[in-house]
């Protein structure tokens, strides 16, 4: 499968600078998810830039 790595970059809100998985969903994905974590993407603004991607704080920014 081709990776659509410049048009995911226009939809990427993550804000981590350095990252090199940016655009490149499937291995963001699999990143957090073996460290127990959601991506950035999952994130509304105000949390997605305290860098916490638990599931705790997943679902206390959704108030889940």
């Amino acid at each position: 499968m081709e990776c659509k790595k410049e048009r995911n970059l226009k939809n990427c809100t993550c804000t981590y600078e350095g990252c090199g998985k940016q655009g490149i969903c499937c291995e963001c994905i699999q990143y957090h998810l073996k460290s127990r974590q959601l991506p950035g993407c999952c994130f509304p603004p105000e949390a997605e830039a305290t860098y916490d991607r638990s599931f705790k704080a997943f679902a206390k920014a959704w108030k889940l």
